[in-house]
């Protein structure tokens, strides 16, 4: 008996233990995210043509904020303030929101590579702007004409899913094939759009469809940050539903999830973010899956925890796909999509056929 007793002990400590180290591990990682932020940050508003050093930088940032209280050259305050801090503020708000949109989706569906895009988010979006851009209609005018077609389009095939999930029966992989079959439907519509168009107009759409932040203005990170503001309020008020939900729709529902609802709730919020900022950025894909899977063999799946920090981490990552973008072939800018999805790729296929990586998901 007493044996037992000890074993008991002993098993508690090491889950203790093991608890602490999680939670350290937790702390530790989100700390060098919001560091490493800054410090990308830093870096991306001194580089360009302008020769413009890291502390000048951040000088003429503090300058704004406290005047005053550094010297900063006109040319320093003028590059910063009106041609690079909205492209890399709204590169850090489109990573933060495209990762947690992912991290929600994953976990609402129980599949490791559900995504909005999965959803047909991105496909929409694409064929919205083709439109705009090849035969100049839309709803909108002026330069809000790709935007408003793109986010318009974007609604779709979320709607679509959304009137899916409403029907007795359906489940999460079937909603997943709705979305992919909304995806094949768009995107045949936009090739047969850029078919019939000229060669300059199909340049534009597909230069869109890659994705690029080099259309990122100020009046556009209003929008993205009151994006982000109402994503981590609705998704920290259901984030233990989540975790619950991870177990199946039975369980949770045994433990009084409703489950429809969160289901509901969590993939309008995912399509609805992920909709706002491709309509301002086009479709960068891979984001919203690398970030939730790096940060769940980091730190675990509690979605308390994961959501918040893969959007610290999709930051970063879109932040450092922006460098290299802008730097692989200066003075020529690649698009950022494509860099996310040179890099992302490899990178996925290496953690998911990682051992630790089957044994994170789901």
């Amino acid at each position: 008996m007493k044996d037992h007793h000890d074993i008991s002990v002993t098993k508690v400590d090491h889950e203790k233990a093991q608890y602490k180290k999680l939670v350290i591990r937790r702390i530790s990682f989100s700390i060098f995210c919001i560091v490493l932020l800054i410090i990308m940050m830093g870096i991306s508003l001194s580089l360009g043509s302008a020769q413009i050093s890291f502390t000048e930088a951040y000088a003429a940032v503090f300058n704004k904020l406290f005047p005053g209280m550094f010297e900063v050259s006109n040319l320093a305050d003028t590059v910063v303030w009106h041609l690079r801090m909205p492209r890399i503020l709204l590169a850090a708000l489109a990573g933060a929101i495209l990762a947690m949109a992912g991290c929600t989706t994953m976990a609402i569906l129980r599949n490791p590579l559900a995504t909005p895009y999965t959803l047909g988010v991105s496909a929409g979006a694409g064929f919205g702007a083709a439109i705009a851009i090849i035969l100049g209609k839309g709803l909108l005018i002026g330069n809000l004409l790709t935007v408003g077609n793109a986010f318009v389009f974007s609604l779709i095939p979320a709607f679509v899913v959304l009137i899916l999930s409403r029907r007795s029966g359906m489940t999460p992989e079937t909603m997943i094939l709705s979305g992919v079959a909304m995806t094949y439907i768009f995107s045949a519509c936009n090739t047969l759009l850029q078919f019939f168009a000229e060669s300059e107009a199909v340049k534009t759409t597909v230069f869109w469809l890659v994705g690029d932040l080099s259309r990122a203005a100020w009046w556009q990170l209003p929008y993205a940050l009151g994006v982000l503001m109402l994503v981590l309020i609705i998704n920290n008020r259901l984030a233990w539903d989540l975790n619950i939900m991870k177990m199946g729709d039975d369980a949770a529902k045994g433990l009084g999830v409703e489950v429809e609802k969160v289901r509901k709730i969590v993939l309008a919020t995912a399509c609805l973010s992920t909709a706002t900022i491709v309509s301002f950025t086009g479709a960068i894909g891979f984001i919203c899956l690398l970030s939730p899977h790096i940060c769940r063999i980091v730190i675990g799946g509690d979605e308390r925890y994961l959501i918040p920090i893969s959007g610290l981490f999709g930051a970063n990552l879109l932040l450092i796909a922006d460098i290299i973008a802008r730097r692989a072939a200066a003075p020529v800018m690649l698009p950022v999509g494509a860099i996310t999805a040179l890099v992302g790729g490899p990178l996925l296929i290496y953690l998911l056929v990682r051992k630790t990586t089957r044994s994170c998901c789901f």
